[in-house]
């Protein structure tokens, strides 16, 4: 009884407690059950270096949900302008703009960085229309921020966001000024192929090579759809950008011709009479605006897939900050433009418009080649079943060429595309200015070339004897060998 007792009282006890201790606590947390739905609806959120991160969704052009952070001054008074970083080519997570968007942010303007789209972007297709539209969906997600001035909310677009931020600019008024760094004046397949020249050169490789990989290998690429939005044309976005522009290139870029693309957008822009043009270069920077040496190589900076980004390079934070700063304030700059730098290479178009470089004619030939030339062993080896192998003019030298004519084709197209494929960077040594694998090819064109020649003339030294099947694969192959030629020479393989 007396444990009963005493149960009875510990709960009435524990009870009355309750009843007095459940209000007030309920009033010291709904502060904190505030916040916390606040933090939830808004995003995570973080505040250090004096610098405020919040994660943000938005829906970007076809309604996919693109992912970014917004960085922004902790301490704002007022409302700030707004910038959205819009990446280069490749899978561009936005770790890889870390250090602009806190530049930014330090200096006082908020900044949407995002990872760029997963669907509808790969190294097979491009769409900088939709890309455009995604730029615009960060625009309107950033004016849209408390603390943002939306009437100051521009586009940053570094490399491949240098074709993006332009033509996203130029279809909405929201935009109110436009940086580009590294941003290409000329189009994407001239420009990757300026870039796979500069990497060959600094391969020391020299010669035919680099004329093949900007011309016949580029156009034929083109021609086969390897290579997305090769064609698209700055120019015409650039005559309707009428908001304020910065344009920087880095000192020492060799992923875009600075002097040719700067040439373009200072000319292409006071055409279309935007007279708030910035054009400088960044010194001491490469393709990125980060710190190098000779644009092959990154300084400090942190670590992306275990490689160094550089650092940013001395004045280029400061340079588009002071920039937006007068442009926010109601004087954007007058258009001046610095100096180029130096331009070791001239892009060139990958094709002149001759009538021998049209695809079809080109993928012709080299069927016909390939057909002819792995026909030739074929036929022969049919010959001999079937017991019709009857003596031909000149069999040998014909072999050797049907053999090292179709290993030449072959490997050359092989070569070209892997060149492509890897960013210009080789996988074999460097002999006499060549890759050792198109030496080897250029040797073997010039066997091609002999073996041609001869098997021609043992051939019509031989044309009174009677016609045969063995003679007409000889011709066969010999019409393939003088189609060559003029295909090596274009092809470069005959051009030291």
């Amino acid at each position: 009884m007396l444990l009963s007792f005493k149960s009875r009282r510990v709960r009435a006890v524990r009870w009355a407690i309750g009843l007095l201790v459940s209000p007030l606590l309920m009033l010291l947390l709904s502060p904190v059950t505030a916040t916390r739905a606040a933090y939830a609806a808004a995003g995570p959120r973080s505040v250090r270096d004096g610098l405020n991160r919040t994660d943000v969704s938005f829906r970007g052009g076809d309604g996919v949900i693109l992912h970014g952070i917004v960085v922004a001054p902790s301490r704002i008074t007022g409302r700030v302008p707004g910038i959205v970083l819009v990446g280069g080519s490749g899978p561009g997570p936005r770790q890889e703009y870390t250090q602009e968007a806190e530049a930014f942010a330090r200096g006082g303007i908020a900044t949407l960085v995002y990872d760029k789209r997963t669907t509808g972007y790969s190294k097979m297709h491009r769409d900088f229309s939709l890309l455009a539209a995604d730029a615009l969906a960060g625009v309107r997600t950033l004016r849209a921020r408390p603390g943002v001035d939306p009437a100051k909310v521009g586009l940053w677009g570094f490399s491949e966001g240098g074709w993006v931020a332009p033509l996203a600019a130029s279809r909405s008024s929201d935009v109110a000024f436009v940086i580009t760094l590294g941003g290409p004046g000329r189009t994407p397949l001239r420009t990757q192929t300026w870039n796979l020249a500069v990497h060959l050169r600094h391969e020391h490789v020299s010669g035919s090579l680099l004329d093949t990989i900007m011309g016949p290998a580029a156009h034929l690429v083109d021609g086969a759809g390897l290579f997305p939005e090769a064609g698209y044309d700055p120019v015409p976005v650039l005559q309707r950008l009428r908001q304020p522009v910065l344009a920087l290139w880095g000192e020492h870029d060799t992923q875009v011709p600075p002097r040719e693309s700067a040439q373009i957008f200072e000319r292409v822009l006071a055409r279309a009479g935007n007279d708030h043009v910035t054009i400088r270069f960044v010194a001491g920077a490469g393709h990125n605006g980060h710190r190098t040496t000779d644009g092959f190589d990154n300084l400090g900076g942190p670590l992306l897939g275990g490689h160094p980004l550089g650092a940013l390079a001395p004045g280029y934070a400061d340079t588009m900050t002071s920039w937006i700063h007068q442009v926010a304030a109601g004087h954007p700059p007058l258009s001046s433009a610095a100096a180029p730098p130096r331009q070791a290479l001239t892009s060139r178009a990958a094709s002149n418009g001759a009538w021998y470089e049209a695809n079809g004619l080109q993928w012709a030939a080299i069927a016909f080649f390939l057909l002819v030339f792995a026909g030739y062993p074929v036929t022969g080896i049919v010959r001999r079943i079937i017991g019709r192998s009857e003596a031909a003019p000149a069999r040998r030298p014909a072999r050797l060429l049907a053999a090292t004519g179709l290993v030449t084709v072959a490997g050359t197209l092989l070569s070209t595309v892997a060149v492509f494929a890897a960013g210009g960077r080789l996988g074999d040594p460097v002999v006499a200015g060549r890759p050792l694998s198109w030496l080897i090819l250029q040797l073997l064109a010039v066997i091609v070339t002999v073996a041609t020649v001869v098997t021609a003339t043992s051939t019509w030294r031989n044309r009174r004897t009677p016609a045969t099947g063995g003679r007409v694969r000889v011709a066969a192959v010999v019409a393939a060998g003088a189609i060559f030629i003029p295909w090596a020479v274009y092809w470069g393989l005959l051009a030291w």
